[in-house]
């Protein structure tokens, strides 16, 4: 098993991932000093075989990959900040390769919501001219059915999905798709890509052109929505992932739903194997940070509430006074002066 790392912003503690050797990277400041020559592939901690032959051939991408393994922890960490697993670590521990997690919808999310960022940040690169072998997607071209014409500088998200795709993927094929859990790590990852694709298929932006900036003429191109909506589409499919077990059929080993009242699922939608543990006390062997010490919501019924996050272990109460900007008032010109306002607030944290 090789164990994968990305910084923590701003905790800089270590996250530790499985399967994902490019999350290294993001503990570097900058690639760009480091990898002046393809040679220095090699010379990158926790690349696989694999990875190192991408990064060679397109050693300018690396920096796009950091910046992908960034988007999918701080995104991770955003939508999970509610739950008993939120996305977090203990100091030191690899806590995503730790059986904690492995084979759960927590790793489904992990794996797809990866592969998204490393496709995002690509496309991203490539629209912005930042990568020398990709550019902008010159495919659409014409009139719409709508009546605008495609033109401008649409996202590249072919080029995006298929790098993610060999800088993903290919260690987990290299594995042999003989492996519940590999297969279970391709389909999710793929699924991630496919979620990006849909909303980059639907998202267009336009620009008019006309006398006195009338509409007469439109130009549009499609561009890839903001990554916190990637973030949003996927923690639904986490909510609604199915749990599968390994099916021979032939000579091949499929994925099946483990109970015959459970839906068939698509290539959109997020699989895992084991069900979750309840993430409730603190297990450093197991890579489980527990809930004690965290903040919680004493009215709400919902996960973020006491009852639900502590495990029904209690919680303790607190008032701790708050500072906030207050009796604003804008002053001609051009600025706003505001009073500092104080005022004592009750916190509630679980036992």
């Amino acid at each position: 098993m090789v164990w994968l790392y990305v910084v923590l912003v701003p905790t800089q503690h270590v996250l530790a991932v499985t399967c994902h050797p490019g999350w290294y990277l993001a503990k570097q400041p900058s690639l760009r000093a480091v990898l002046q020559d393809p040679s220095a592939c090699e010379g990158l901690p926790g690349l696989l075989e694999e990875q190192v032959r991408v990064c060679r051939r397109r050693v300018g991408a690396m920096e796009a990959v950091k910046r992908g393994a960034e988007l999918a922890v701080e995104e991770c960490q955003h939508q999970f900040q509610s739950r008993r697993w939120n996305c977090s670590m203990l100091q030191g521990l690899q806590v995503f390769g730790k059986v904690a997690i492995q084979g759960t919808r927590e790793s489904a999310f992990i794996h797809a919501i990866s592969a998204a960022g490393v496709a995002f940040a690509v496309t991203h690169a490539c629209s912005r001219g930042e990568l020398e072998k990709c550019g902008c997607d010159r495919k659409i071209r014409g009139v719409s059915a709508e009546g605008f014409q495609w033109s401008g500088c649409s996202d590249n998200l072919s080029y995006g999905i298929a790098f993610s795709q060999a800088f993903v993927d290919n260690p987990e094929r290299s594995r042999g798709t003989s492996s519940s859990r590999v297969l279970m790590n391709l389909h999710n990852n793929e699924a991630g890509r496919k979620v990006s694709a849909l909303l980059a298929h639907m998202k267009v932006e336009c620009k008019c052109h006309g006398v006195s900036g009338s509409c007469e003429v439109r130009t549009c191109w499609k561009v890839m929505p903001p990554f916190r909506k990637v973030g949003n589409v996927l923690k639904e499919k986490f909510e609604g992932a199915t749990e599968v077990h390994p099916k021979q059929v032939g000579s091949r080993k499929l994925l099946v739903p483990k109970s015959s009242r459970f839906k068939p699922y698509t290539a959109h939608d997020l699989v895992y194997l084991l069900a979750s543990p309840d993430f409730c006390n603190r297990d450093p062997r197991r890579g489980v940070f527990g809930t004690s010490g965290r903040r919680c919501n004493r009215t709400s019924p919902a996960m973020d509430g006491c009852e639900l996050l502590c495990c029904g272990r209690g919680f303790h109460s607190a008032r701790e006074e708050v500072v906030e900007r207050c009796s604003c008032k804008f002053r001609w010109c051009c600025s706003v002066k505001c009073k500092q306002c104080r005022h004592l607030v009750e916190t509630h944290s679980c036992r």
